[in-house]
């Protein structure tokens, strides 16, 4: 098989529907939009979730519970791997890793994971930590603070 021996397969390239060509294309006047309504304006469409002016699958499900997404405590994640990048410091706070870069600046708690190896001894003052990561801290003669 050669460059120049290489074929399509049957069927595997179309031509695309030319719209709005007259009446003797079968695709002139409204352009396969039918007549008039939201579907026929250019930009209209509908909704993920329309079927059809039915009640919603969504709305018609009951609803349970309360969940205020305001006092979550969200935390970002940080693993033991990317505290072995901060090594001109031995005491690593969020200031720290933000200034680094490790975390977003609107970041406002913590949390360590045990995802790698700690190389040296430091000092990590977090809001919480991982049992694997505690661990992992003190076997390396670093020290692990909590703070709320």
């Amino acid at each position: 098989m050669r460059l120049n021996n290489l074929e399509l397969s049957p069927g595997s390239r179309h031509s695309r529907k030319r719209l709005g060509t007259g009446p003797g294309s079968g695709h002139g006047k409204t352009s396969c939009r039918g007549h008039k309504g939201s579907l026929a304006r250019s930009g209209g469409s509908r909704s993920p979730g329309f079927e059809g002016g039915q009640m919603p699958l969504i709305r018609r499900t009951p609803k349970r519970g309360f969940r205020n997404i305001f006092q979550q405590n969200k935390y970002a994640e940080v693993n033991l791997t990317e505290l072995n990048r901060i090594t001109a410091v031995s005491q690593i706070d969020i200031q720290i890793l933000k200034d680094h870069r490790i975390i977003k600046s609107r970041v406002e708690k913590i949390k360590i994971l045990g995802t790698g190896e700690v190389t040296r001894k430091i000092t990590v003052i977090a809001n919480a930590f991982s049992a694997t990561a505690e661990k992992k801290i003190t076997a390396a003669g670093g020290e692990v603070v909590k703070k709320n």
